[in-house]
């Protein structure tokens, strides 16, 4: 599936800092490129907090924003 931006939205802003959710019935959203549509939004050390797969085996997964060079966007899993 394809990143749907009405599905972003912030919880929080403060200090340079953004945390975010998504929400998405794809089953991964860490794939390279996942994000790069929205490369505007999200900066680097921003947190998203993603419900994944909310079609099948739901999950929610911490992200941050490990990279973002104006083209691509990076996540990570946050452990």
């Amino acid at each position: 599936m394809a990143f749907t931006a009405s599905d972003l939205s912030v919880l929080a802003y403060a200090n340079n800092f953004t945390l975010w959710h998504y929400t998405t019935v794809d089953a991964s959203v860490a794939t390279a490129g996942y994000f790069n549509s929205v490369t505007g939004m999200l900066n680097v050390n921003d947190l998203i907090i993603a419900n994944i797969d909310t079609d099948g085996t739901p999950d929610t997964t911490f992200y941050v924003v490990t990279a973002n060079d104006g083209s691509s966007v990076t996540i990570t899993a946050y452990t």
